[in-house]
């Protein structure tokens, strides 16, 4: 079965749109981290700087700069002088805080109780280094905010930043939407036909988790469709006995008509006549969902009237279940030729009782041989007939394997019931 085209192009955009947006978040997410970082580094002072360099600066200032005792135009010569080579504002302040000489925009004085040198915070500008000279003076410096394209240096290295996160995010973002691509092409795959179609497991995330519920799925699906053509296999087996048996039949009966073999071939037609109908209303229950045909159906005379056919003993009391009444007819049938037929001569009996949950329980019991531990479970699968069985006995395999698609259409339970005193019984639960 081949996809069609828009439904592709449906599907592959999805997943392209999905890619999209892992790597756009990723790449946000890490961008905005680098903003932060990059505001904080920008107005938040470098408390962990090493003071013993900063004191060591602070002293060659104090060497390069004028005495306190020598005139303040000398010292606003060497402010200026200093300002110009390193592009930076300097203020020297007196210990005191007075201001002595600047250049470029005058910096604040640090705290009175402030007696080393370091970081001074700065507002919203660049931090301010503050040098706490041996003679007591403060040198201030902050390097210029620039006036014409001062706003370059920081969206650029965030480009930049962005950048380098694109590139180091579209192999991680490619990785996880890739598998996510794989796994769509073995569904995909799947439902074209391709029963071994299976998803390497990668990682130990939710698209990991995904592949494996997938494999998982796809191994019941081969199942399902292995114990199908299990089923029809075996089907064909059954159809070719009764039909083998008939043409041989007809050969001798052109030449001896007896009685005897026209009463035969009458019964190998009404056996394959009554397996093709298990084979359709089987086919019927797989394809669906739930019964169609609801009616109100009372078990007990459903129960009284097939029982009449087969001579079973009739108890129990009325009760009324909502679902298909031709489906509820064919379970308590074969329920009861199942009985008949294993039991021989022995009694079969059939009730109905009300359950304190609301549901009707049918119960159908023989007193026959019963049927052993190991096999209770394996009565129910189609075309299995107990050890010893022939087909002497009747029946193509599949009368309680439809019991059970019955059952489970009406949201019941069917089960085998082991009876103390000898024989089987089958208990039935349906929802009223």
């Amino acid at each position: 079965m081949q996809r069609p085209a828009n439904e592709s192009y449906l599907g592959l955009s999805a997943m392209r749109r999905l890619y999209l947006q892992i790597y756009l978040a990723f790449v946000g997410i890490l961008l905005l981290f680098g903003v932060v970082i990059a505001l904080a580094w920008w107005l938040m002072p470098a408390e962990g700087q090493d003071h013993s360099a900063i004191e060591g600066i602070a002293a060659l200032i104090g060497e390069v700069l004028p005495a306190p005792d020598r005139p303040v135009q000398e010292l606003q010569r060497k402010i200026d002088q200093l300002a110009e080579q390193f592009n930076t504002d300097i203020t020297v302040r007196g210990a005191n805080g007075t201001l002595l000489a600047s250049a470029g925009e005058a910096l604040p004085a640090p705290r009175e109780d402030r007696t080393s040198s370091g970081w001074l915070r700065a507002g919203g500008g660049p931090p301010i280094v503050a040098l706490h000279m041996p003679d007591g003076r403060w040198a201030l410096a902050r390097w210029k905010h620039r006036r014409k394209g001062a706003g370059l240096g920081l969206p650029a290295a965030l480009l930049l930043l962005a950048g380098v996160i694109a590139i180091g995010a579209y192999p991680l973002a490619r990785r996880i939407t890739g598998r996510l691509e794989r796994l769509k092409g073995r569904v995909d795959a799947l439902g074209t036909g391709h029963m071994d179609a299976r998803v390497q497991v990668e990682g130990c995330d939710e698209v990991a988790d995904l592949a494996r519920s997938f494999n998982r799925a796809a191994d019941r699906i081969d199942r399902l469709l292995r114990a199908q053509r299990t089923v029809l296999a075996s089907a064909s087996h059954e159809l070719r006995s009764p039909l083998a048996r008939m043409r041989m039949a007809v050969e001798l009966l052109a030449g001896n008509a007896r009685s005897e073999l026209r009463d035969q071939v009458a019964k190998d037609i009404a056996e394959l006549d009554a397996l093709i109908g298990e084979l359709l209303l089987a086919s019927k229950l797989d394809t669906l969902g739930q019964p169609v045909d609801l009616e109100d159906v009372d078990l007990l005379a459903l129960l009284a009237e097939e029982s009449s056919r087969t001579g079973a003993q009739v108890s129990g009391e009325a009760a009324v279940v909502r679902g298909d009444a031709r489906m509820l007819r064919r379970l308590i049938r074969n329920l009861l030729e199942n009985a008949r037929r294993y039991s021989g001569s022995a009694a079969v009996r059939g009730s109905v009782a009300r359950m304190s949950s609301g549901a009707a329980r049918l119960t159908i019991e023989d007193d026959g041989p019963g049927v052993a531990e190991s096999e209770r479970e394996r009565i129910f699968a189609p075309f299995y007939r107990p050890p010893g069985a022939s087909e002497a006995d009747g029946g193509v395999g599949l009368g309680l394997a439809l019991v059970r698609q019955i059952v489970q259409h009406h949201g019941g339970e069917v089960r085998y019931v082991a009876r103390a005193e000898g024989g089987s019984r089958f208990e039935v639960d349906i929802p009223a």
